[in-house]
């Protein structure tokens, strides 16, 4: 796991021109935490190209690992940013070749990655490679700069032009080191972050910069020392789409027994490939199925105990601890657990805008960097169990939304109105009283941690027009970012317009599809990135294997849900490694108590970020709507809670850019 970064063409004076060893030297330093191992530039000034690396050790850890690299005969270098899980395939493929003996200098990946590109070329060798990458690649022969990223966007990169420079790298900070760069808000994409609490690709916060879509690649033209596009947009190399279309087009013939097996199989494979390290490697657990699986594969196929890591929270609604610890018991795990007061939760806060570069406001960005914090003082690589819930419908929305849409379809919109009108007259808190009484006699797994929620995103949907309106709510924070966002026209996508949905699926899998290109890269996906390399800490994802990927589409919908009930392959899958108590279990999450936090400790800091004058000096919000929502919350009429961390985010995040000047 590594950090990229780089620009062509030297701009027209300045910084970048007079000094670019320096430059690219500033630029590579800014991503140390991604790579804290070593590090290497390269410059090409006869091409104005210069290339910086920042690595973190994880296969070959002598000098013959270090980039940039170049390839046997020169013609190409790499600065790559990843793991290629089939590497060893690859260069025994290579080595097998009848008449082509190779001499390999070290055993990296990396090594192999270079080989394959001159052995196959550049295009038939990204289809062959299985793993997470981000990569930008110099073609000294044409010369062309080529980036590319991985098919489920794992690792990321960004790119864009600044007087006359082509930048990348593979996070924002490293922009910001470049003399030509000047940010600037892009409103837009604000807007597009107000809804989702993430900026979805390709958009990225300033404009001019871009997130390079996953599964494609772009071509960069170099004569004379300026770039240009070779390309308007992006090239596809994989497309989810088509491997929907192609699951559904030849769907599994076989019984669920059967595809257990093959599923199995594919799991199987995926984990063998992703142990590889010459570091030591555990595993986070959360005691949920997914990453339970992953951790009961992961021990099938290792020789000693494998360690795993997770982290609990003080509020035990909030906390899957025990969960966790019963199944690293019953699997033999060595297994660590970190209890995670409140105190701590909020310390980390400051740090979180500063990691993530971007606004963003997963409020389970906390933990989850805390938990790779203390992951990473015992292994340097950790598998989880991201994926499973896009892929196999796990979110309480896939299994929920189809029957409730097919009940609230016969009810007329106007009683449908006054139905979500009558539950919000009632605040959260005091449906949490009036349900409480009738939870506390149910079966654990059919409990709700806070009802009063759920009854208000309930009425939040009653009235929607159709099921993909409802899906459009549910995943909506500001439903009109627009009134919020201070000249801000949020873009045409997917979410916001589903008549664009591929027509050849149906609501459900339309909303497994979505999630996979939007919710998993840009949430899912940065979240584990940016708070696991901010300690130094390479995850692997196993479910996202494609090959794993693309089978979850040829199952049939029986097989992934059954009644209320999701993920219903996994859990019998992992009936085969641990008892039925532990896959049985209503997913939880990992959620934090952001609600009564910001009522309390979080108040002083959230009030002097949303002091109505700051946020009419600054100009990027309007005051009346984040301070209505704030005031609601304060008093306990309404639970705004992810509204508000949504604006404190973006606000902190403000604050952050403004301690750069």
């Amino acid at each position: 796991m590594c950090g990229i970064c780089g620009f062509a063409g030297f701009g027209s004076g300045g910084a970048a021109r007079s000094c670019p060893r320096e430059t690219i030297r500033r630029m590579t330093e800014t991503l140390v935490h991604r790579g804290p191992d070593s590090g290497g530039i390269l410059l090409e000034e006869r091409i104005g190209v210069a290339l910086g690396h920042r690595r973190l050790s994880i296969l070959d850890l002598t000098p013959e690992g270090n980039q940039p690299m170049a390839s046997p005969s020169g013609r190409y270098v790499v600065v790559y940013n990843g793991e290629i899980y089939n590497f060893q395939d690859l260069r025994d493929e290579m080595e097998g070749d009848a008449g082509r003996a190779h001499a390999w200098r070290g055993t990296s990946d990396t090594e192999v990655l270079l080989s394959a590109f001159e052995r196959w070329g550049f295009e038939p060798t990204l289809r062959r490679l299985v793993g997470m990458f981000a990569f930008a690649l110099l073609d000294r022969s044409g010369p062309v700069l080529l980036l590319a990223r991985d098919r489920f966007g794992e690792k990321p990169l960004y790119y864009g032009t600044a007087g006359g420079t082509f930048l990348f790298a593979s996070e924002l900070k490293a922009f910001h080191a470049h003399p030509t760069f000047a940010p600037e808000v892009d409103r837009d994409a604000l807007a597009m972050y107000l809804r989702r609490n993430y900026v979805p690709a390709p958009h990225s916060i300033f404009r001019g910069v871009r997130k390079l879509p996953p599964g494609t690649f772009l071509a960069v033209g170099l004569k004379g020392g300026s770039p240009f596009f070779e390309a308007n947009e992006p090239v596809p190399y994989w497309s989810a789409l088509d491997a929907a279309l192609a699951g559904k087009a030849d769907p599994f013939r076989g019984d669920e027994t059967e595809g257990i097996e093959e599923l199995d199989r594919l799991l199987r494979r995926s984990v063998r490939g992703q142990k590889a390290a010459d570091v030591p490697l555990g595993a986070f657990l959360s005691g949920g199925v997914d990453s339970s699986l992953v951790v009961s594969l992961l021990q099938a196929e290792s020789d000693r105990p494998v360690r795993t890591f997770t982290v609990g929270f003080e509020e035990d609604d909030y906390s899957e601890a025990k969960q966790a610890a019963g199944v690293a018991g019953r699997l033999g795990t060595v297994h660590t657990e970190f209890l995670l007061s409140s105190r701590e939760a909020l310390e980390s806060v400051p740090k979180i805008a500063t990691l993530y570069d971007e606004p963003f406001a997963d409020c389970s960005q906390i933990p989850t960097h805390l938990v790779a914090c203390l992951a990473r003082k015992h292994v340097t690589v950790c598998l989880t169990g991201d994926g499973g819930d896009e892929l196999f419908a796990g979110y309480n929305r896939h299994f929920r939304l189809p029957a409730l849409w097919e009940l609230l379809r016969r009810v007329p919109p106007g009683l449908r109105t006054l139905a979500a009108g009558a539950i919000r007259r009632i605040p959260p808190a005091s449906w949490d009283r009036l349900l409480g009484r009738i939870y506390a006699v149910l079966p654990e797994r059919k409990r709700q941690r806070v009802p009063g929620d759920r009854f208000w995103k309930l009425s939040g949907i009653l009235d929607a027009g159709s099921p993909q309106e409802m899906y459009l709510r549910l995943l909506s924070h500001w439903r009109d970012p627009s009134l919020v966002a201070a000249g801000g026209v949020e873009p045409r996508s997917l979410l916001t317009h589903p008549e664009e949905w591929p027509p050849a699926l149906g609501f459900l899998e339309g909303m497994l599809f979505v999630d996979q290109v939007t919710y998993l890269p840009d949430d899912i996906l940065v979240k584990a990135d940016r708070a696991a390399m901010g300690a130094s800490l390479e995850t692997r994802m196993p479910f996202l294997d494609h090959r794993v990927a693309e089978f979850s589409w040829r199952l049939p919908l029986s097989f992934k849900i059954r009644g209320h009930d999701g993920k219903r392959i996994l859990k019998e899958l992992l009936r085969r490694y641990v008892p039925e108590r532990w896959t049985d279990r209503k997913k939880m999450g990992f959620g934090m108590p952001i609600d009564s936090w910001l009522r309390g400790p979080l108040r002083e800091w959230a009030e002097s970020l949303l002091d109505a004058s700051r946020l009419r000096r600054e100009g990027i919000l309007r005051p009346a709507p984040v301070r209505a929502a704030w005031s609601a919350h304060l008093s306990g009429k309404e639970n705004r809670q992810y509204d508000i961390w949504n604006i404190l985010m973006l606000q902190s995040w403000l604050e952050s850019e403004r301690s750069r000047t």
